[in-house]
């Protein structure tokens, strides 16, 4: 059985009076595909944003590769091997598709390229995610499908042992969704670890090895793709009584 790489124990976290997450355990193994589902409002990204470094937990804990990451910032969490793309996709509009991409493997990246090599590595990076033929044009002006694949791509540049992909295919055609799928689903080869969180439920199933689920804050499921989405209290959370 593979190691365990993140391992999330009893974290709490509150916003003023209230509870945004309540006692989660949460463990995601090398090279594992987890689905993180749940309804509007019920953690995700509370939960992500505490394990990226973005926000603190005030209880428990989290360890990456068995060492307490508490108090680390997110850059330094990068570092270790911990990245992950956002919901909405932020890249330097000024800049081109190819130096969005040398930015992180300059400074984000665990093990740096030689100065020499950056614009190859990128230029790979590019190849794996289909936006080869287009590292020269202004990022500003990419479609929304090629506006996630970079936002992917530069998660990707960070040489990143775990990956969170949040919503990386909200909003996106059917055919569009089968691209990302794809390249998150080829991330397991190069012994990347990813966690998804997404609400297009056949792409989470076609993707998970495991599903863990939120709902208020706590999780109420965690394990087999199939038993979970069978889960009485998910289907109850997902469609009501």
């Amino acid at each position: 059985m593979a190691e365990m790489l993140l391992e999330v124990s009893g974290v709490t976290k509150r916003f003023g009076g209230f509870t945004a997450l309540d006692g989660v355990d949460f463990a995601v193994r090398s090279g594992e595909r987890v689905g993180l589902i749940g309804p509007n409002g019920s953690g995700k990204s509370t939960l992500v944003n505490c394990i990226a470094g973005t926000l603190r937990n005030e209880e428990g804990s989290i360890r990456f590769e068995g060492r307490d990451i508490r108090g680390y910032p997110a850059h330094r969490r990068i570092r270790l091997g911990l990245a992950r793309s956002f919901q909405i996709p932020k890249p330097f509009g000024s800049m081109s598709v190819l130096d969005n991409l040398c930015v992180p493997l300059l400074y984000a990246a665990k093990a740096q390229p030689a100065r020499g090599r950056v614009a190859d590595e990128a230029r790979h990076i590019l190849e794996q995610v289909g936006l080869a033929d287009k590292a020269e044009a202004m990022s500003g002006g990419l479609t929304q499908v090629d506006m996630r694949k970079l936002e992917l791509a530069r998660a990707m540049a960070a040489k990143p042992r775990l990956l969170i992909s949040d919503e990386a295919m909200a909003g996106l055609s059917a055919s569009e969704v089968d691209d990302i799928l794809a390249l998150l689903i080829g991330l397991k080869s190069q012994g990347v670890a990813v966690i998804m969180i997404e609400h297009v439920m056949r792409a989470v199933m076609k993707f998970s090895e495991r599903i863990a689920v939120l709902v208020a804050g706590r999780k109420i499921a965690d394990g087999d793709p199939q038993a979970v989405a069978g889960n009485a209290e998910v289907v109850k959370a997902y469609l009501g009584e």
